[in-house]
């Protein structure tokens, strides 16, 4: 897989007029563009955006389809790359090897449609490059037939198992040599849907109750996030449209409440798109805000939620690091960085991540994000709390970030969290992957 973007999510998109828009081979097809895309180098959520602007008369199924089966494909890429490996003699088409990526998962995923879904693969090809439909049709039925000498082959295949690259899982066995197999199979599910509860506009309990009786099950975790049994449309969510309920994951919804916000400070949250963090810091207290984010377009949608939720912060649309730009030289009682990174506690919701990434991409966010905390430590009052936040798992980019951070700055003082040192949240069940550490400036 290229590790750069590639102008083929740019190119025309096939024709599939031939083939019904509610079919499994329509969405086969579709599905096929966007992982050909990625292994271009395309980042996954860009070129599915870029696909629904151009077909507004999808159905919701349709749209639905085409998600599943490519966040799917991705996810499992590891497994099906190396099944490709084993049944191909020759290298094919770049849209084919895609098509048969998607099949493969589908037919891991759903066994019991497997006629189906050789049927339906079959009919994609043909639309695509009808020559090569006979191949596509080989291929998946020598998977069949072929099963469990091939999963006996997988087996011993890292990425294949796992799932992840090999570089990623010996960083996690490394960092954490009791949990991290439970985080790697976390990191190959679909991730859980997490609700927060505007308090401004209503109490938790209440809207848990409101979910349950539309049929909405849901549990709650300790910091009051609701996490939904079952993903629902967000049309659905009682009062969403109101500002009553916003969708974030309960492991990005500790950092409102770790920032020891007190009515009338002055906050700056650095990295703050898509603005979920920000909008949770005006809900929790009456502080005055101030959201920095570098993307013009990931700035108004910070803004856009400001206004759905009925919150008043100032945003900027600028680089924290170019501290003269935006500084006022009032300093700040707390700061937010919530700092790019490799995000590999996402990779679920992102699983072009796992594949887009390598292993010496992490010490260039490294840098960036040390960058950053020495950009942001003096406009920090004395006495002030700075809530350091990654949504990585690597530790160059959490523990070691903070430890070498500390050592530069004499004036740091590390603070518990829960009564710990630091909080390090590996992707289960209830949340996404997320690092936390509070630090303190010396008065």
């Amino acid at each position: 897989m290229k590790n750069q973007r590639s102008n083929r999510a740019q190119r025309p998109e096939r024709p599939a007029s031939a083939l019904p828009a509610d079919s499994l081979a329509f969405s086969f097809s579709r599905a096929a563009e966007l992982v050909e895309a990625v292994l271009g180098g395309a980042n996954l959520t860009e070129v599915f955006e870029a696909m629904l602007a151009r077909h507004a008369d999808w159905s919701d199924a349709t749209r639905g389809a085409v998600r599943d089966l490519a966040w799917g494909t991705l996810r499992d890429y590891g497994r099906g790359d190396a099944v490709l490996r084993c049944l191909l003699h020759k290298p094919l088409p770049e849209a084919i090897h895609a098509l048969l990526l998607v099949a493969l998962h589908r037919l891991e995923t759903r066994p019991e449609q497997a006629h189906t879904v050789v049927n339906q693969a079959v009919e994609a090809a043909a639309a695509m490059m009808a020559p090569l439909k006979g191949v596509v049709n080989a291929v998946l039925r020598n998977r069949q037939r072929n099963a469990a000498e091939l999963d006996a082959e997988l087996g011993a295949d890292q990425a294949a198992y796992y799932r992840h690259p090999p570089w990623w899982v010996e960083r996690l066995r490394a960092s954490f040599p009791q949990d991290w197999e439970a985080a790697l199979a976390a990191g190959n599910e679909r991730p859980p849907m997490g609700l927060r509860i505007n308090r401004l506009r209503g109490g938790v309990d209440a809207y848990a109750r409101e979910l349950e009786e539309l049929g909405f099950a849901c549990r709650r975790l300790a910091n009051d996030a609701l996490v939904l049994a079952k993903p629902v449309a967000v049309a659905a969510l009682p009062g969403f449209a109101e500002g009553r309920v916003s969708v974030q994951d309960g492991g990005a919804q500790w950092a409102a409440r770790w920032l020891d916000l007190v009515p009338g400070q002055r906050v700056l949250d650095a990295c703050a798109a898509p603005g979920g963090k920000s909008a949770h810091i005006l809900e929790t207290a009456a502080v005055e805000l101030l959201s920095l984010e570098l993307d013009p377009v990931r700035s108004r949608r910070i803004a856009d939620n400001f206004a759905r939720l009925g919150l008043t912060g100032e945003v900027r649309t600028v680089d924290c690091r170019a501290v003269a730009k935006w500084w006022d030289g009032r300093p700040f009682d707390r700061i937010l960085a919530d700092v790019p990174c490799s995000a590999s506690g996402v990779a679920r919701r992102h699983p072009d991540i796992k594949w887009l990434r390598r292993a010496d991409d992490i010490g260039r966010f490294a840098a960036q994000q040390a960058e950053i905390l020495d950009a942001l430590w003096p406009t920090l009052m004395p006495g002030g709390k700075l809530l350091y936040v990654t949504c990585s798992v690597f530790d160059e980019e959490n523990t070691r970030q903070v430890a070498r951070f500390c050592a530069r700055h004499p004036d740091a003082l590390r603070i518990d969290i829960d009564g710990r040192p630091e909080s390090q949240l590996l992707p289960d069940a209830d949340h996404d992957g997320f690092y936390y550490a509070l630090l303190a400036k010396r008065a």
